[in-house]
Order: C-alpha cells, then structure tokens, then sequence
C-alpha cells in the first residue's frame, strides 16, 4: 500500500491531489493533509478539516458549534466495478447541533441535499453518489464532563470521480462542513445576540 510521497505513485493519482490543494474554502475552515487509512485501495490520499474557532484567551467551559470532517481519495489503477472508476472519494462530516435543529425530523434530508446539491453546482463529473446521514442525542450523567445535553450530525458518503480535476469536489465537501457547522456565507457577518440592557 503507498501513500501520497511515495516515488512509485502513478501520474494521475499525483495530479488528482494537486488538484485536490488548489480547492478554495471558507476562511473558517482549516484544511490539511492526515494519515490516510492503508488498506482500502492500492494507493490513498486524505485531508482533515475542522472549523477554527475565533482566538480567545478563555477556554469556553462547554464547546459549541465543533465541526470537522475528513475526505480520503483512494484510488485504484486497475478500476474497481463497485466504484464505476478508478478514483473513489470517501467523505465523513461531524457537527455538533442544538437542540432545536436535533429534533428537527428533516435534518437528515436537508443534510444530504447539502452535499447532493454542493457536489452538482460544481460540474465536475461524479458518479455512483451514496451515503448515510445520522442525527443522534445523548444525555450525560454522574460525573461526566460537557453539557448535560448532545446533539451531533454526522455525514457519511462516497463518490466516484471521473476526473482529476479534484479540487471542486474538496470545495463541495468544505462547503457542506460549513453549513453543518452553522458559518455564515464568505462575505456575510454572523452578528452576535445583542446584550440585554
């Protein structure tokens, strides 16, 4: 199994993640390459994204808002049928919720609109899209750290590429960890709750 760096990686799979590093994202969302799994294609590529949250000396009590995600790029230079190709994206998106949005009974196909929907506006051809998308709360008792009260999103999904123009499909996924996250738009600001007075 070889990972991107090695000197035996075919052509195509280096251009695929050159492309991958010229995606433009939300300046919210930091991206990076991370350890690819090992043994789910001959060779294997993957990113890790998260969104920053603003600089504070203070260290939030209960975290809110936490989103991150990884898209992994495998790719096989024989095909693999299942995959209809020979380049097959792995996407996997984790944000926290509140409640209201929780309890909503669409989220799980408004979510998979996000990422049907990011993917399509882009052009780039894709084929065999599938996935799942789970809503999940939890409740914390005894003497167990975080709010009493959890609510998570998560997004899991992949895709074949037919082709290697690559970074669209890091800007869809980037895009779809943005709107789990709840980031406004580039160029929109967030404006605070007004203090009471």
């Amino acid at each position: 199994m070889t990972t991107s760096g090695s000197p035996t990686e075919p052509a195509q799979f280096r251009r695929a993640i050159d492309a991958m590093q010229t995606a433009s994202v939300h300046p919210q969302i930091e991206v990076g390459p991370i350890r690819p799994p090992q043994r789910l294609a001959p060779y294997s590529y993957a990113l890790g994204a998260e969104v920053r949250h603003p600089e504070s000396d203070i260290v939030a009590e209960q975290s809110e808002g936490d989103a991150f995600g990884r898209l992994i790029l495998l790719y096989d230079p024989e095909g693999d049928e299942a995959w209809n190709g020979t380049m097959r994206l792995v996407a996997y998106i984790q944000a926290d919720l509140d409640a209201d949005l929780a309890a909503d009974p669409l989220l799980p196909e408004v979510a998979w609109s996000w990422l049907v929907d990011a993917l399509e506006t882009r052009g780039e051809p894709m084929t065999a899209l599938g996935g799942t998308v789970t809503a999940t709360s939890s409740v914390r008792y005894g003497d167990i750290a975080g709010p009493p009260h959890a609510h998570q999103l998560e997004l899991r999904a992949s895709w074949t590429a037919t082709s290697l123009e690559l970074g669209a499909h890091v800007e869809a996924f980037c895009e779809v960890l943005a709107y789990a996250a709840g980031l406004p738009p580039v160029g929109v600001t967030q404006l605070g709750n007004p203090s009471p007075g």
